[in-house]
């Protein structure tokens, strides 16, 4: 019977561990949550990179390969151009531009 309860005990661990790292839709696995850290510092490198945009000014968020742009910006023009510049960084599926024109 003891064995029984040690076996038990370790399908159910295992299958805790194993659901632990699956992905689902509330949260990422450790693949796509490295994926989007990726594609996130490539967005803060091209907005960086890009004159006209006070990239300190600009928050970017990544899930799911989204990219979400936050924070302020001097004119509708450089809110177009930070969504453009992120809609062109490789692996970037879409982009929600929520930045404000001040």
């Amino acid at each position: 019977m003891n064995k029984t309860l040690n076996v038990a005990a370790i399908v159910l661990a295992s299958m805790l561990a194993l659901t632990a790292c699956a992905e689902t839709t509330s949260s990422e696995s450790t693949g796509a949550y490295v994926d989007d850290a990726t594609i996130t510092a490539k967005v803060k490198a091209a907005i960086l990179g890009e004159p006209g945009l006070k990239s300190l000014q600009i928050g970017v968020e990544t899930y799911k390969d989204v990219v979400q742009l936050s924070g302020f910006v001097n004119s509708p023009q450089a809110k177009t151009r930070a969504g453009d510049v992120a809609a062109n960084v490789a692996g970037v599926k879409a982009v929600r531009n929520d930045l404000v024109v001040k």
